[in-house]
């Protein structure tokens, strides 16, 4: 049986993270969606919970722990370009792209990564699994 998986991750503004996320052309399952929360689609077995950070520290009694990073989250990529494309885009809507890439230009993985609005670390990969072989 394959799992749906649902992270959770703390926001300062539900409705300026939907913003950041719409213009990096993702969509949101409107069912999961409110006021105090917003449901970005990855695919159909993954959707990140976006919940305003008082409504997430609800569910389990604590208040924020701080500004460190509490999680990496790492999205696919199905080319190098796309990669790219998603750091370029994501930083022209308000992210923080790391400029970095991993990988260079002749292994079989790839990378770069960018701190969304809420300094949330979002990982983007290719990976050739042809290479890996």
């Amino acid at each position: 049986m394959s799992r749906m998986v649902f992270p959770n991750l703390p926001v300062a503004d539900v409705e300026r993270a939907r913003a950041f996320w719409s213009a990096l052309e993702f969509t949101f399952n409107e069912q999961f969606s409110d006021g105090k929360a917003c449901c970005l689609v990855l695919n159909d077995l993954c959707s990140v919970m976006l919940l305003q950070e008082e409504y997430f520290h609800s569910f389990h009694g604590t208040t924020p722990a701080g500004t460190g990073t509490e999680v990496l989250i790492c999205l696919s990529a199905d080319s190098r370009e796309e990669v790219d494309e998603l750091c370029t885009r994501a930083a022209a809507a308000g992210a923080t792209d790391t400029a970095e890439r991993t990988g260079g230009d002749d292994g079989p993985m790839y990378g770069g990564s960018f701190r969304d609005l809420d300094g949330h670390v979002w990982e983007v990969m290719y990976m050739d699994l042809a290479a890996m072989g």
